[in-house]
Formats: C-alpha cells, sequence, structure tokens
C-alpha cells in the first residue's frame, strides 16, 4: 500500500513538472521568447494552475470586476509630470503578445518552496500597539506607511521603479502595497509591486510580482502564478516579468500604478496594474475570516529579507535605489496618491498613517503630509554602511 501512494505521488508530481515546468506546458497556447531570457507560455484560461486548488474545484472564472472601480487622474498636478511617469510595459511585450483567452504565465523550474517567502517568527523588541502584529519579523526589515482602525477593502498607490542591488541569492527587496488580517503568527497577506529577487526568478532583474498567504507563510501561499490560488483573466501582463524602463539617479523616474480592490459581489481581491488592466483576483474561497471580508491594515513602502538582518554584519542588499531618502529630490523609494478604499467605496488617503522603519540607520523613511498639494512618502537605504556596521 505505501509503495502504491509512493507511486502515485511521483506520478503526480512528474505530471506537475511536464505541465508547468521542465520543457514548457502542453496547455500552451503559444510561447514567447523574451529577450532578457523569459518565457511566456499563453495558457488557455480555463486550464490555469489557479483552477487545482481543492478550494477552488466548482469555481466559475470572473472574467471582469462587477462593477468599474473608483478611478482618479493619473496625474494629479502639473508638479508630478515633471516627477514621474507611468511604466505600463514589460519586456517580453517586444517579442509578440498572448491572445485574448490565454494568460501568459512566466515558465519556471523553481522548487515550491522557493517560490514562497520563507517562514519566519516575532522578534518581541517591546512594542505593543495593535500594528505591530505585523512588523517585527526576524530576517524582514521594513520601511513602511502604516495604517489601521478601519475596514480596509482596497488600497492603492504609484510607486517608482528602481533596481537596487541585492547581495545573496536568498535575498531580496522589494516595493510594495499589502493589505493584512489576523494574528502575526497566522496572517492573511496580499500584496503586489516590485521585487529583485533572485531566489525564486534566478536573476536581480526588477519584476513585476504579486504574493499571498493565509497562514503567515507557514504552509501556504506563494509570489505570482507559482502555486494554485490567483486567477488570472488578463492576456497583456505576466505576473513575475520584468519590467522597463527603471529609474535612475541621473535619469527619467518611471513608476508604476498598483491597486488591489475588493468586489462587494464575489468578494474576490482584484488586482488592477497602471490604472487601466485588471490583471485578476485572488478567489475569496481561499481564504477563511479575515480577507474574505476585509482588511484590518494596510502597508505601502519596502520590504529586504535577508537571514542578516538585525546582525553584524549586515546584509548590502539595498532598498528603493539604494540611498537614503531625500524627498526634494525624490531620490530612492518613492510612492505618491496613496490611497484606501473603505465602507463608502471612496478612494481617499488614509485617515491616519504612521511611518515605520524597522532598522533607521540601515533604511529609512520620510513622510511628507503637510504643506504639500499631495502626501508623498519616501523610503529606502544601502543596508550595511558605516552606521548599519
Amino acid at each position: 500500500m505505501i509503495m502504491a501512494f509512493k507511486f502515485i505521488a511521483i506520478l503526480l508530481l512528474e505530471i506537475t513538472l511536464a505541465l508547468f515546468g521542465r520543457e514548457g506546458n502542453v496547455f500552451a497556447v503559444k510561447s514567447i521568447q523574451s529577450e532578457d531570457g523569459d518565457v511566456i507560455d499563453c495558457i488557455d484560461i480555463f486550464k490555469q494552475p489557479a483552477l487545482s486548488h481543492p478550494a477552488l474545484k466548482n469555481h466559475k472564472i470572473q472574467m471582469r470586476p462587477s462593477d468599474n472601480p473608483v478611478m482618479e487622474n493619473s496625474l494629479t498636478t502639473k508638479t508630478d509630470q515633471k516627477f514621474y511617469k507611468f511604466v505600463t510595459t514589460q519586456i517580453w511585450q517586444k517579442n509578440g503578445n498572448c491572445p485574448k483567452g490565454t494568460v501568459p504565465i512566466r515558465r519556471t523550474q523553481k522548487k515550491k518552496d522557493q517560490l514562497k517567502k520563507p517562514s519566519f517568527f516575532h522578534r518581541d523588541n517591546g512594542l505593543k500597539s495593535k500594528k505591530d502584529i505585523y512588523l517585527s519579523q526576524m530576517n524582514h526589515s521594513l520601511a513602511i506607511l502604516h495604517t489601521e482602525g478601519y475596514r480596509y477593502l482596497g488600497a492603492k498607490t504609484d510607486m517608482v521603479t528602481w533596481n537596487p542591488h541585492v547581495e545573496a541569492d536568498d535575498e531580496y527587496s522589494t516595493s510594495r502595497v499589502a493589505l493584512m488580517s489576523g494574528a502575526y503568527y497566522d496572517y492573511q497577506d496580499i500584496e503586489s509591486g516590485w521585487a529583485v529577487n533572485p531566489r525564486v526568478y534566478g536573476d536581480r532583474q526588477t519584476r513585476f510580482f504579486t504574493y499571498w498567504t493565509t497562514d503567515g507563510s507557514r504552509e501556504t501561499g506563494c509570489f505570482d502564478l507559482a502555486c494554485p490560488g490567483f486567477v488570472q483573466t488578463s492576456h497583456e501582463i505576466a505576473l513575475g516579468a520584468a519590467i522597463y524602463p527603471i529609474s535612475t539617479q541621473n535619469g527619467l523616474p518611471y513608476s508604476i500604478t498598483v491597486y488591489i480592490y475588493k468586489d462587494l459581489n464575489t468578494s474576490n481581491w482584484w488586482l488592477q496594474y497602471g490604472e487601466k488592466i485588471n490583471i485578476g483576483y485572488w478567489p475569496s474561497e481561499i481564504f477563511e475570516g479575515g480577507l474574505k471580508y476585509h482588511a484590518e491594515t494596510v502597508q505601502w513602502g519596502g520590504e529586504v529579507y535577508s537571514s542578516k538582518v538585525g546582525t553584524h554584519p549586515h546584509t548590502k542588499t539595498q532598498m528603493g535605489s539604494g540611498a537614503f531618502p531625500i524627498f526634494i529630490y525624490a531620490n530612492t523609494g518613492f510612492m505618491k496618491r496613496i490611497r484606501v478604499l473603505q465602507n463608502s467605496m471612496e478612494l481617499k488617503f488614509p485617515e491616519y498613517v504612521d511611518a515605520y522603519s524597522e532598522e533607521y540607520d540601515c533604511y529609512r523613511t520620510q513622510y511628507m503630509g503637510d504643506y504639500v498639494e499631495e502626501p508623498e512618502f519616501h523610503f529606502g537605504g544601502p543596508g550595511r554602511n558605516p552606521i548599519c556596521p
């Protein structure tokens, strides 16, 4: 009997590798070779890996949101137009596109445990407020703007893109918006933004990413479409694909717009990119309590993962551009048009925000809320430096 179970397990593994890894995907209607080395498979939307999630056995794909989400003008002021441009382009799109009725999936051969965040435990540093259920996590360093106290049904921001140095292959640096609910040891999280993550992607390009978990990354969750969960509907954007152009200190600043919002008719959490492309959604069925109904907190900002966080010597992995923020120059991690969606269904700036830096000498924050037409959040840093040894 045991041998039979082993045989079945091996057979299922071989089928999975054949369908979603190794030499390609038998469900691919078309495959596109990107100039950066990626291969994008255009998969029939009804044969995407998300639908193999046990909770989605009888799931009917929601092709579009029930209602048009609340929209705003992309550029709010003339001043904004001087500081950043919007990016809705991915490198693979230079060599082709996926037909309607398919979804673009980046081919990967990574193992499942390489495609989710490493598990971590709480570091007790004496903080007592409610927000600390998501902060002070071992091996993670945050520089974020945080809000809580309401039922959040969505969050949005414009974020400038950079390509920070990541020291080791098992480290990463991200800029993201995250909605969370639950206790720190069992929290639920959906997030999206850009990342440099060699452990997941095999290189150090800046890539558009998503992540989700229902239990603090202990057993569930993964980046992008690496495990069943996120249902994609768009044929235009590939999760995990490299984005371009990237901001440089002496060049033009570029940014992406990310908006995560709840469909009140289906309770699915939709992800919108660039103010016009609804990429897909996290189905309500994969959550129990918490995010099934609403988020308790929202975060905007940067996250660095390294086993050297909080140790000496500290990691050299950078956040943002790798520079400490100087707001008048917008020289590093930068977010603007920070919005939340609450019961009023009106996109608005949060009533209460708190800037928080886990390691101020390594990664800093600057929040500009007064005397400016639109509040700004700046964050970033070099990691190891003379004051962060």
